[in-house]
């Protein structure tokens, strides 16, 4: 069954139950939808079904290769990016996978973080940007051109940090993020900076959100970070 989520939808083909239980719950994790199928025939239906916006393709496949899938799908028009999985580390493979269709590779055994950085960065250079402009996550709407924010019907007034904070929330909504990464993404900083300034902004952010929502939607996970809480449709 296609699992429902906003994210860029991802179809997952392996034909190993571990592999793709571990892809489907790191990947929905990180805030795609995902479904996942167990072989070529599979792959070729599913794209049929409903599009995805990449597929996760293992090269070993029970009924046929990856790179047969891959042809079949690039000679029925579909143009959306292809992620190769290979247990071989062999420059013919790669090259092959490539000149078939495909847009990159990963070796296995595979970091999870790679796995979804590579995701995210194909994605950031095939999925079309126009309806990025504007971010609604459950009652809060960024405008990313003007700057302005709504909870409801009410504007807030936030200073350029506390906009990029709220921002990178909203881009990862129900997943914690730890006071690294925060820094790292709204700061800038490497390692080397205070900690405590993430606990000061995510405070000036529920001062001017928390009144204009039912409860609060930034929940702190002791031991952690912090999380935009929202209900998924």
């Amino acid at each position: 069954m296609p699992q429902q989520n906003k994210g860029p939808r991802i179809l997952i083909v392996d034909d190993e139950p571990s592999i793709r239980e571990l892809l489907m719950t790191s990947l929905r994790f990180a805030g795609f939808g995902v479904r996942a199928v167990v072989n070529g025939a599979q792959t070729i239906s599913a794209v049929l079904e409903e599009e995805p916006d990449l597929i996760l393709l293992d090269v070993m496949l029970p009924d046929m290769s990856g790179f047969s899938v891959t042809e079949r799908l690039r000679e029925a028009g579909y143009t959306s990016p292809i992620l190769f999985l290979t247990a071989k580390d062999d420059v013919e493979d790669k090259v092959k996978g490539l000149s078939v269709g495909g847009d990159d590779y990963v070796t296995k055994p595979f970091s999870l973080d790679e796995i979804i950085a590579r995701i995210k960065a194909i994605l950031r250079r095939t999925v079309p940007e126009e309806d990025n402009t504007a971010l609604t996550i459950g009652p809060i709407r960024m405008d990313q051109d003007t700057h302005e924010v709504q909870v409801g019907d009410n504007s807030v007034e936030l200073s350029p940090t506390e906009y990029k904070l709220l921002r990178y929330l909203m881009q990862n909504p129900n997943r914690v993020l730890s006071k690294t990464q925060i820094l790292d993404h709204v700061w800038e900083y490497d390692f080397n900076g205070d900690a405590g300034i993430v606990e000061s902004y995510i405070s000036y952010l529920r001062r001017k959100l928390d009144p204009l929502t039912e409860e609060s939607l930034i929940q702190t996970k002791r031991g952690f970070g912090y999380m935009l809480k929202v209900d998924e449709d």
